[in-house]
């Protein structure tokens, strides 16, 4: 399991309102902050992809609403196993994890300011923070490797956040921690694998001096 929790932001135009009747100044929005099988660049370190079926095992009991991560501030919505006590709803579809949140725009300043600057279209993106259970890194022996997330342990928040500073990457590059981390991760990965090289050709090694003594091997030269 990794231990680092994780953020990602992504710039997918999902995030909407939904206008409710007699909404008694609670208001819906909607949106997808997780995508299945799309590839997203991860500050220019390594691409990164989730496996449908990456929330299979996952903890979901205890899920918060937040703008741009901001814990300091009271959630606007909240998913407590998708009870009756829940003020955000999460599914699995097709595309990802979708969320539907009823947030009070009544007696909330930010949960107003939140969904006007969403149905104006001023703020159009999605994140989650997480802990991952199960990964795989493929192609670590290039400029851009690739990580499939195939289980995550745990999802913590989902945030509605300003779009991406930098156009070429999906990641908020304005977020220091998360590339730092990124950074971490794939020496983490790129460290292990060469490990891993290390043990199999000294495995090789030994299993090629096994087989010389048994007479596995004929004519065998220095």
């Amino acid at each position: 399991m990794d231990d680092l929790l994780i953020r990602r932001n992504y710039n997918i135009f999902d995030i909407m309102t939904r206008s409710q009747e007699d909404d008694n100044g609670i208001k819906k929005i909607e949106g997808h902050p997780v995508v299945f099988e799309q590839t997203t660049d991860i500050g220019g370190y390594f691409y990164e992809v989730i496996d449908r079926g990456a929330f299979d095992e996952c903890d979901l009991t205890d899920v918060l609403l937040f703008v741009n991560h901001n814990q300091n501030k009271i959630p606007l919505a909240r998913s407590r196993r998708n009870n009756g006590n829940s003020t955000m709803h999460l599914q699995i579809d097709n595309i990802g994890l979708f969320m539907s949140a009823d947030i009070d725009i009544d007696n909330n300043p930010e949960a107003r300011a939140l969904y006007s600057a969403i149905k104006r279209g001023d703020l159009d993106g999605m994140s989650f923070a997480f802990r991952i259970k199960e990964q795989e890194w493929l192609n670590l022996d290039t400029k851009m490797p690739t990580r499939r997330i195939k289980k995550f342990a745990k999802l913590y928040e989902v945030s509605a956040v300003n779009k991406p500073a930098y156009e070429s990457t999906d990641i908020n590059a304005r977020d220091k921690d998360a590339l730092e981390n990124a950074k971490r991760e794939l020496d983490s990965a790129r460290s292990q694998e060469l490990d891993n090289s290390a043990d199999n050709l000294e495995l090789e090694k030994e299993q090629f001096k096994f087989l010389k003594i048994t007479g596995g091997i004929n004519n065998y030269e220095g």
